[in-house]
């Protein structure tokens, strides 16, 4: 029988494609990740990350203020540590006065309304380049865990909206919950990377952090498989998933973006909480090396992924992209 339902008639021009479109983006959608360093009028731009900086806290503060004005509600904030004040414990993580600790506080001093979102891992301050504290050349859990819960009470201190453990320990969001409760911070929220893959697609952030594992005078593990997650599982992201919000997390995260949006969905329709979806540093220079060469359209194939990642079910992306990609939706 001649088909009487022609798809075509609702792809016919940009009106009706519009009528019919079944997932938008908004800049409200993004998180922009952002580098601190010390200093003052710093800004210098990330070798394999063009157009992304390590700024100063007095210029964090300015860009802030622009991607408020562009749409953006929230920071994902890191901060780059100077490598005297590393060791084995991090306890320059949880230092009222560290630099994490001056930018939330300027931060949410210029610019109440913009959620901000510090991470919580202890790579950035480990002299080894992990995310935990080595005890006999492995990560101890629990330890790490007491750790970061000073990190995240001195984030709450210092005004953080919500906080962001990107460390994979069993249990953390639990220790999390419990300690920012105990010390009066009911209403800080955990976004936890639960679905966080031990991936390739990191290089170009741990450049920006200098936070890869690295060579030491003791036993320590060669990479993060130990924690993160094995990129062959996938019934394993949707376990940790619920074990987190079961341990109090408001929002959780799968991380890489694009090549993980099977997991996005499936995490996604097990969880009754918002996704967060990091478009990570590895997915943003590919796409930037391409458009370089003239191989890709850059704005072209940014927008198809994004868009891409909210139609397989996040809530939110965490993208280095976001500026860019707000400033070009605002002149639609």
């Amino acid at each position: 029988m001649f088909p009487l339902q022609r798809g075509r008639r609702l792809r016919t021009n940009e009106s009706i494609r519009s009528l019919v479109r079944e997932t938008t983006l908004s800049p409200q959608d993004f998180m922009f990740p952002m580098f601190i360093a010390e200093g003052e009028n710093y800004k210098v731009e990330i070798p394999s990350m063009p157009g992304i900086f390590r700024r100063s806290i007095d210029l964090t503060v300015k860009e802030v203020k622009e991607l408020f004005a562009l749409g953006i509600r929230a920071v994902n904030i890191y901060v780059k540590v100077d490598e005297s004040l590393k060791d084995n414990t991090g306890k320059e993580a949880w230092n009222p006065n560290g630099l994490m600790q001056q930018a939330i506080k300027a931060i949410k001093a210029a610019c109440p309304e913009m959620i901000v979102m510090p991470d919580v891992a202890l790579d950035p301050y480990s002299i080894y380049g992990h995310d935990g504290i080595i005890e006999n050349g492995d990560i101890t859990n629990d330890a790490t865990n007491d750790a970061l819960v000073k990190m995240a009470v001195s984030h709450a201190q210092a005004g953080a909206d919500f906080v962001a453990p990107s460390d994979m320990m069993d249990g953390r969001v639990l220790r999390l919950r419990q300690g920012l409760d105990q010390a009066g911070f009911q209403n800080v929220g955990i976004m936890s990377y639960s679905a966080k893959y031990a991936s390739a697609f990191y290089g170009p952030f741990r450049d920006a952090l200098d936070s890869a594992p690295r060579e030491a005078d003791v036993v320590v593990p060669k990479d993060k498989k130990t924690y993160q997650m094995d990129y062959a599982n996938r019934l394993e992201a949707i376990k940790e998933a619920l074990w987190d919000v079961e341990e109090g997390a408001d929002m959780v995260m799968v991380k890489p973006g694009i090549a993980y949006l099977d997991i996005v969905r499936e995490v996604k329709n097990a969880v009754n909480v918002p996704v967060t979806v990091f478009h990570v540093s590895g997915e943003y220079a590919m796409i930037k090396a391409a458009s370089e060469r003239g191989w890709l359209d850059h704005d072209k194939i940014m927008m198809e992924q994004l868009m891409c990642i909210k139609r397989a079910g996040a809530s939110l992306i965490s993208t280095y992209f976001a500026k860019e990609a707000a400033i070009l939706l605002n002149k639609k």
